[in-house]
């Protein structure tokens, strides 16, 4: 009977592993070609360098088929395109500029398109202008200093000669803002594909040898890039319009702040300075290491004097920002997607809890505050006479339960109620309750 239990049970065993080994071997015989989507949608801002540094290091760590960069953008700052079209060369992963349907690429999102492995665009979108213009408090204005325009034409023929790419117009999109449409872009040999979608450039591509791989991307699956919190914050702040007004708001907040002391709005106006800074483009790590600095100083300050929790809020918002940007963004491959989710769990959840226990601290430091002294809640309260009392005489109290010595200015005698009215050291004065 044992046997055959035994023989039994290894029947079982074996049929177990058999069906695991069935359900497993499809998932590994090998990955299903697949490509990696990122949107650009409006100004190339510094955010954009490590939107697309990231989410290249996901197409090289996740062994897609490609990188596909959609352009709908009126262009953005020279240094941030640079980069950019650096990190695409550098990318061991091919990378496919296109321009959709309703886009457009004007300015820096015509030198990004040009700067790409393949570059194509959509029927009736349109690249073009791009010289280099001077933003200031008066408006733009074009630049025509021969210094960096023709270190700007150098740089953009460069990158086209680089691709086998028309140069003549990689030139006249700067000197003479030209413009073409697509039709005329793939005529003149600025791009290599009119597509009027992902998956139908997805189809044109295939077979294509890039960067010594042979694309597979006809039956790929697409996947849309998201970038992780940090990176999305960092895009919100670095938006032109919002990193402006984050600087003035920040500057009224100091004037505000030093001329009604106390509000506290000068430590807001710091922080929204800082955030300002940083969307355009200041060291991220150097912020984020003030903002903790500035976050642990008005938590300590509103430990120690009295700020109403307007010091402590502030210095809870600059712990978390500036625990948010101290995670990597980006540009090192050893940092993968679920090592970064969990450094950024590991680095922002105990500061929220330090923060809410400060914030606890605080609640409790401000209750402390606002409690009444323990003679002011005696004074007005009444006792009961144990002896005789009067102004000669001294006698004791039931107050609450505790014997207390007391006095009064009329004689009062035994167990009879009495107001308290005051009290000199360790002797309540009191009279007879009416």
């Amino acid at each position: 009977m044992h046997m055959e239990r035994a023989s039994h049970f290894l029947s079982i065993f074996f049929l177990c592993f058999i069906l695991i080994a069935a359900f497993t071997l499809p998932a590994s015989a090998g990955p299903e070609e697949k490509v990696l989507v990122l949107e650009i949608a409006g100004a190339i801002t510094p955010a954009s360098d490590n939107l697309i540094a990231d989410a290249i290091d996901k197409a090289e760590t996740g062994n897609f088929e490609a990188l596909l960069i959609t352009l709908d953008t009126p262009g953005g700052g020279l240094e941030e395109t640079q980069i950019i079209i650096k990190a695409v060369e550098n990318t061991t992963v091919p990378v496919i500029g296109y321009v959709p349907e309703s886009g457009k690429a004007w300015s820096a999102g015509t030198l990004i398109l040009m700067g790409t492995d393949i570059a194509a665009m959509a029927p009736f979108t349109v690249i073009g202008s791009a010289q280099p213009v001077q933003i200031s408090a008066e408006g733009t204005k074009p630049i025509e200093d021969e210094k960096i325009i023709n270190a700007l034409v150098k740089f953009s023929t460069e990158t086209a000669r680089k691709h086998g790419r028309n140069e003549t117009f990689a030139e006249e999109v700067i000197t003479k803002n030209r413009n073409l449409n697509d039709e005329e872009a793939l005529e003149e040999g600025v791009i290599e594909y009119r597509a009027p979608s992902v998956s139908d450039l997805l189809d044109q591509v295939d077979g294509q040898v890039v960067k010594g791989r042979k694309l597979q991307t006809a039956n790929a699956g697409i996947e849309t890039y998201e970038p992780p919190f940090p990176i999305s914050f960092l895009t919100l702040i670095s938006n032109p319009v919002l990193s402006s007004l984050l600087l003035t708001i920040g500057l009224y907040g100091i004037i505000f702040g030093i001329s009604n002391p106390g509000a506290g709005a000068e430590i807001f106006g710091i922080i929204a300075i800082v955030l300002g800074l940083i969307g355009t483009g200041f060291d991220i790590n150097i912020a984020a290491f003030f903002l903790i600095i500035v976050g642990i100083g008005l938590l300590v300050l509103e430990l120690n004097s009295p700020g109403y929790g307007v010091f402590g809020l502030a210095g809870f918002i600059s712990l978390v920002i500036g625990s948010i940007f101290l995670v990597p963004l980006g540009g090192e491959n050893i940092y993968t997607p679920e090592f970064r989710r969990l450094l950024t769990l590991t680095v922002i959840t105990p500061t929220i809890v330090f923060g809410l226990f400060l914030v606890f601290a605080i609640y409790k430091v401000a209750e402390t505050r606002a409690k009444r002294p323990v003679i002011g809640a005696i004074v007005g309260d009444t006792a009961r006479t144990i002896d005789p009392i009067g102004p000669k005489s001294q006698g004791y109290v039931r107050y609450k339960g505790e014997y207390w010595k007391a006095r009064s200015e009329e004689e009062i005698g035994t167990e009879e109620e009495v107001d308290i009215i005051g009290k000199e050291m360790e002797v309540l004065l009191v009279k007879r309750k009416i």
